[in-house]
């Protein structure tokens, strides 16, 4: 069967597409590699194991592939066209969308126009009030929709607890780049909130405001259309989606703040508030925001173990970066 390096050269081709194309964009992530034609995007799911999935079969592609497009489709219903396999015909020769051997699967998406994706409007200031106010009410109207989970007190504060202390164990790895004394003293400071404010952080549970969120509710995940989008939601884990709203705002707030304009992220979730009532406290919001910059410097520092990754300075200032933000 085909190579992944085979599959990767057949999907930068331009005639090999059936909707037609003038030419191909090539993209690698660190599970995926992107094909960007004229107007559709194609993802191809890397055959390997990663921290949280075990991609290393057709079949287990093929089911991440169908769980990404349907958790998608809950705040992208119109961009996430469908699964589409990639076949093989006698002569070893590669196919999309033919009859054939089934060897791989793609997601196919709409393409979204690049200018209007929240991290690059932040990066040209070409955002406005009016577009985070409409992510503000479809976000709202998402996390209002979304069942309660009956996740208990103890559950929900033991889950962020592991979360912190396997944040500082992973980034404690890598001392010789990292500053210890900034490892602890970003963790132990979220640590110590929750131990001091259990009723405040257990209370989001016992409320019953935890739900089946996003994820990875990030700034390049967000399309400013007239009617935006949200696409990349974290699909491969369901317990790394089960959120409280605020908690997952605060991440976004976090990354346009670190983008240069945190103004974004507190109107996207001033009209959360407004359309859903929720009033979580100052204090707890600090806290979410520090949580996700320690978490978030651990999964920076997780691109050095990818040797395909280039720039590792990048990811070593990025995860320097979260800390700073979470100390």
């Amino acid at each position: 069967m085909p190579r992944l390096e085979e599959k990767v050269a057949f999907l930068s081709r331009p005639e090999n597409y059936p909707e037609g194309t003038r030419r191909v964009e090539t993209k690698e992530t660190h599970m995926s590699w992107i094909f960007l034609t004229d107007t559709l995007a194609w993802k191809l799911k890397k055959p390997s194991r990663f921290n949280h999935l075990d991609l290393r079969s057709t079949e287990a592609r093929r089911q991440n592939c169908d769980e990404e497009v349907r958790l998608n489709r809950r705040l992208a219903p119109d961009v996430y066209r469908g699964v589409v396999p990639m076949t093989v015909r006698s002569g070893n020769i590669l196919q999309l969308d033919k009859p054939g051997t089934i060897d791989d699967w793609l997601v196919c998406m709409r393409r979204l126009p690049a200018d209007r994706m929240l991290d690059h409007a932040i990066a040209n200031r070409t955002w406005s009030n009016e577009d985070a106010r409409r992510v503000g009410v479809l976000l709202g109207h998402f996390y209002s929709d979304a069942a309660p989970l009956p996740v208990t007190t103890e559950e929900y504060v033991n889950r962020l607890k592991d979360e912190l202390r396997w944040s500082r164990e992973e980034l404690t790895k890598r001392e010789q780049v990292l500053s210890g004394e900034l490892i602890e003293s970003a963790t132990t400071a979220s640590l110590t909130f929750i131990e001091r404010h259990l009723d405040l952080v257990g209370g989001r549970a016992q409320a019953r405001k935890i739900v089946e969120g996003h994820g990875d509710l990030r700034p390049e995940h967000i399309c400013l259309e007239d009617r935006p989008v949200i696409i990349d939601c974290l699909e491969f884990n369901r317990n790394l989606r089960i959120v409280d709203p605020a908690s997952e705002l605060m991440f976004l707030k976090l990354e346009c703040e670190r983008l240069g304009d945190p103004a974004a992220g507190e109107l996207i979730f001033g009209m959360y508030c407004e359309r859903t009532g929720d009033d979580p406290p100052d204090e707890l919001l600090a806290f979410y925001r520090t949580y996700h910059a320690a978490v978030r410097a651990k999964v920076a520092i997780w691109h050095l173990q990818d040797h395909s990754i280039h720039h590792v300075e990048k990811w070593i200032a990025r995860a320097e970066q979260y800390l700073e933000m979470a100390a």
